[in-house]
């Protein structure tokens, strides 16, 4: 299993579990074993009621994109900060520490990030970022410059109606040009079905009815579904999955005996 929170709870999941595992450039994610798995938010940022930042209404921010990152040696990492001193009205892109006394806080951090229209995700050491799950938190388009990435839950989130994936060989004026010509209508529109999936990476409770750990049992689901000859799965004339206890797979409850 492809975890972008680098853990590895989820036992006997059939897949790869860590977040390093195309640091060359190539995915190592196999469709028929694996899934993906939401990276870790804040829960300053994700919790009901009140959160550590607010977004800003679009009229209100400042930048039209932006990029919150450390270089890494990365080439798409070092074009945008690059872009940034070039077109400084436009991204934003500021020099993170993680340490010492201009470290940039955790409220900080989240009031740059929801400054802009836009928050541009390029591949870092892995192709998933977490500037990706955290852009919807403060109501900015995320915009995937990582052409290997994976993205959790594809067969029910349609991610071109909430993101924009962007060709890492394109980063350059071009990608601004794009952006501008997109209207704050349409951006509004992005935002509105964001807030309606992001629950979907909160890992919330058992009881919510939506969220990160409901998504991943789901996906479990459908793989075992896929594995109809496995020695732990057993179906009736009516097309019903069971257990070899005879409980219907709907009710079953993790762990989950995998093939």
């Amino acid at each position: 299993m492809e975890n972008p929170s680098g853990k590895s709870w989820i036992p006997e999941s059939g897949g790869s579990a860590g977040d390093r595992t195309d640091k060359r450039d190539t995915s190592a994610f196999n469709t028929w074993k694996d899934i993906i798995i939401p990276g870790n938010v804040d829960d300053g940022m994700t919790k009901l009621g009140d959160t550590i930042v607010k977004p800003l209404p679009l009229s209100k921010r400042k930048h039209l994109a932006n990029f919150l990152g450390r270089a890494q040696g990365k080439t798409g990492r070092l074009q945008l900060i690059e872009l940034s001193k070039q077109y400084p009205e436009k991204l934003e892109s500021p020099e993170l520490k993680f340490k010492g006394p201009e470290k940039l806080g955790k409220v900080e951090y989240f009031e740059h990030l929801r400054n802009a229209k836009f928050c541009l995700a390029p591949r870092g050491e892995s192709s998933w970022t977490l500037r990706f799950y955290e852009s919807f938190f403060v109501e900015c388009v995320p915009v995937i410059l990582s052409d290997q990435v994976e993205l959790p839950f594809q067969d029910v989130i349609d991610y071109a109606k909430i993101s924009i994936k962007w060709p890492s060989t394109e980063i350059g004026p071009q990608l601004f040009q794009y952006l501008e010509s997109i209207s704050d209508n349409e951006i509004e529109g992005m935002l509105a079905r964001g807030r309606q999936i992001r629950c979907l990476w909160v890992y919330a409770p058992e009881s919510e009815p939506c969220s990160a750990m409901q998504g991943i049992l789901s996906e479990l689901q459908k793989k075992v579904r896929q594995f109809h000859q496995s020695t732990e799965t057993f179906w009736l004339h009516n097309g019903t999955i069971i257990n070899r206890n005879l409980v219907a797979f709907s009710k079953w409850k993790p762990p989950m005996p995998l093939p």
